[in-house]
């Protein structure tokens, strides 16, 4: 059954062009050897310069791509554009491959996981003097899982009219930036509370190949002498073995609940010395080894499964920049990457993320006080350490329910709004993938990690050996078809330009950049 508010937006005459959707994509691909090793080897000249490359870049280490999608606006053409970029990078990698999961390929040492290096400018220094702070604080070795990001907006139709709906005659600049701020905290919240539907869903990576495993105190198990896994994980890469910091959790307490405490506790984790990260500092021999000592180094290393987002002009400060014009869309960054997939996702899921969020946006949102903050961590943090257990039970309103009976109702919950969006935009999108997805719900065999899973103790391979054959897979039947010509030679002028770009920056000395990273922190203290 639709909400009220569901109700009044579907009914407005263009509905269709007041629900259109903006989104893009980030896919993170780790570069190995046929062998299935992290390459030690520099970012391909073929891809131009990671730091003003739009489209293909890399993450924490020089071996981790990272490849951008601009915004559309249909699910189907962000898919074409990705593999188009899919296919341009792989076909320009000398030999090497694209990993297809979120998990590592097999791992050197810590120590010999190389950083990404963006050169000797100020902005280049600045990412990887982050990068090694990064991997000082949480070893790079955990830097090296990766995801798929879902970047997702509404138009600025919707919100105007949403505003006209919920009683705001007229909004000035100010005000309709504070609406649509609203509107976006509302939905984070409930998507942080519905996160674990998601991490069961789509959740792949229950397995590890034993290079990742620096620990030797941990509660995994052995399917052979490589691979280590969990035999009802979703998604370690999001569980307590992935990106999760301790040190955030204890100390920073952002529930989503305004804009106002979103970016004055961010502020305080990149403002507040933190006495360990001090510790690293003082221990280091690099002269940069970290931003800052504090709890966050940048608004960046805050691990959360959404984040608020906009888009500052270069050289602003985002946080400041993000108080003054509010948010301009939202950041989904559970998603692991699916191995079965070329792209590490699909029309399907990326159709059900849309409906997921246009729920959470037309649905109220009450604030989250601390107590149901620590039932949404709790919620989400065991669907992706047990959520295919047999019984395995969430909490709701104070209240035990079994993860599938709750997944059950929602599914029923999101029919009405699918039927409302597929009336609207003539076709049955959105329903057909309910309709494909919804079996995962009481077979867990049949998402992603269930699958893996299933393929390992069959086929009694390593998780290696299985990826290393789908990799093997996708170079041959996807990115390795030829590109239009057309395609090719505007991806080659983009790779062009950037390296263009770069020649024009200018290299800085220690000093510069000392002075350059005390101004980068003195903005986060700055008034807004």
């Amino acid at each position: 059954m639709l909400t009220d508010l569901m109700s009044q937006v579907f009914d407005q005459s263009d509905a269709d062009q007041l629900l259109g959707f903006g989104r893009g994509i980030e896919r993170e691909a780790l570069r190995t050897t046929k062998a299935g090793q992290l390459s030690l080897t520099a970012h391909p000249s073929a891809l131009g310069e990671k730091l003003t490359h739009p489209l293909v870049t890399t993450d924490f280490s020089e071996a981790q791509l990272e490849l951008i999608t601009p915004v559309h606006n249909s699910n189907e053409a962000v898919l074409h554009h990705l593999k188009q970029i899919h296919q341009w990078t792989a076909q320009r990698l000398d030999g090497e491959q694209l990993w297809p999961g979120s998990m590592p390929c097999a791992l050197p040492s810590d120590d010999q996981i190389p950083l990404a290096y963006y050169g000797d400018s100020n902005a280049g220094r600045l990412k990887t003097t982050y990068r090694h702070g990064l991997g000082l604080r949480y070893h790079r070795t955990m830097q090296t899982i990766c995801a798929v990001h879902y970047n997702f907006s509404f138009n600025h139709s919707f919100f105007e009219r949403l505003a006209r709906l919920s009683g705001h005659s007229s909004l000035n600049i100010t005000a309709a930036n504070a609406f649509r701020s609203e509107r976006y905290f509302g939905l984070m919240r409930n998507f942080r509370y519905l996160a674990w539907l998601p991490a069961y869903l789509f959740g792949a990576s229950p397995a590890v190949d034993n290079s990742f495993i620096r620990d030797p105190n941990h509660d995994l198990e052995r399917i052979d002498e490589h691979t280590f896994f969990k035999p009802f994980a979703t998604s370690l890469r999001s569980g307590g073995l992935g990106y999760q910091s301790s040190t955030q959790s204890d100390l920073l307490n952002i529930c989503f609940n305004t804009l106002g405490n979103y970016t004055e506790t961010l502020r305080a984790g990149i403002t507040t010395d933190y006495a360990p990260y001090q510790a690293l500092t003082a221990k280091s021999t690099t002269r940069f080894p970290q931003v800052n000592t504090s709890i966050l180094q940048s608004e960046a290393e805050f691990y959360s499964s959404i984040r608020a987002k906009a888009t500052p002009p270069p050289g602003h400060n985002f946080l400041n920049y993000l108080d003054q014009v509010g948010v301009g869309y939202i950041e989904v960054r559970l998603l692991d990457i699916n191995p079965y997939l070329p792209m590490g996702v699909d029309l399907a899921q990326l159709d059900f993320m849309d409906l997921l969020l246009a729920h959470c946006m037309l649905t109220d949102s009450p604030q989250h006080d601390d107590a149901l903050c620590r039932v949404v961590s709790q919620n989400f943090q065991g669907a992706t350490e047990s959520g295919r257990k047999p019984g395995f039970n969430l909490l709701r309103d104070e209240q035990s329910i079994a993860l599938v009976d709750w997944a059950a109702e929602l599914f029923a919950e999101f029919n009405d709004l699918a039927s409302a969006l597929d009336q609207i935009h003539g076709d049955d999108r959105y329903q057909r993938c309910l309709t494909e997805l919804a079996p995962r719900i009481t077979n867990p065999d049949l998402t992603p990690s269930g699958q893996l899973l299933s393929d390992l103790h069959r086929d009694g391979t390593s998780f290696l050996a299985h990826h290393q054959a789908l990799s093997d897979h996708h170079h041959r039947s996807c990115y390795n078809d030829p590109l239009q010509r057309e395609t090719e030679l505007a991806l080659d002028r983009v790779a062009a330009d950037s390296k263009e770009a770069f020649t024009k920056i200018s290299s800085n000395s220690d000093d510069a950049f000392d002075e350059y990273l005390a101004q980068y922190q003195q903005a986060y203290r700055s008034d807004t």
